[in-house]
């Protein structure tokens, strides 16, 4: 089974998220948080998190790209445990065991984006509001090998 974990190239997500995720800490789509959202909600670094920000899952933070890879069912089954808690701290579940079917149909939906890709397969989100609620969109940015010669430096030290 395969899941995404959030991945960072830069500095860029500590700036324009208000809370960042950690690298690699799990990620799902996290639109549950904008089911609600007015065009009034979408300023600064909460319009940066609803246009295109990963929700991790330990940190509840926002990363810009989720990086494939393979997950064990037992870890599957903590996540699902945590997410149900969330929603009940922050969305007014009743219990974490009435949140729990929630919880795992978020990261079945996740597993299921995730699995016709490779391992390190890139993955970002990008969303809209629109008169029927909140539209998401991915884009995939396959593994490849990296080419060294982008990587080396031609020239000449006498210069």
């Amino acid at each position: 089974m395969k899941l995404a974990r959030a991945t960072h190239f830069d500095e860029s997500d500590q700036r324009v998220f208000a809370n960042p995720a950690r690298t690699g800490e799990w990620c799902i789509s996290g639109g549950f948080e904008f089911s609600n959202w007015t065009e009034a909600d979408l300023t600064g670094k909460s319009r940066q998190a609803f246009s295109n920000g990963w929700f991790g899952l330990e940190t509840s933070g926002r990363v810009t790209f989720v990086a494939v890879t393979e997950i064990t069912q037992s870890e599957l089954d903590t996540l699902a445990e945590t997410l149900a808690q969330h929603f009940v701290t922050y969305y007014g579940a009743p219990s974490a065991q009435a949140a729990l079917p929630v919880a795992r149909d978020e990261l079945t939906h996740m597993a299921d984006l995730c699995s016709d890709f490779d391992a390190n397969t890139l993955l970002t989100v990008a969303r809209e509001l629109t008169d029927h609620g909140v539209n998401e969109a991915y884009r995939v940015i396959e593994a490849q090998q990296a080419d060294l010669g982008q990587f080396a430096v031609h020239g000449s030290l006498d210069e």
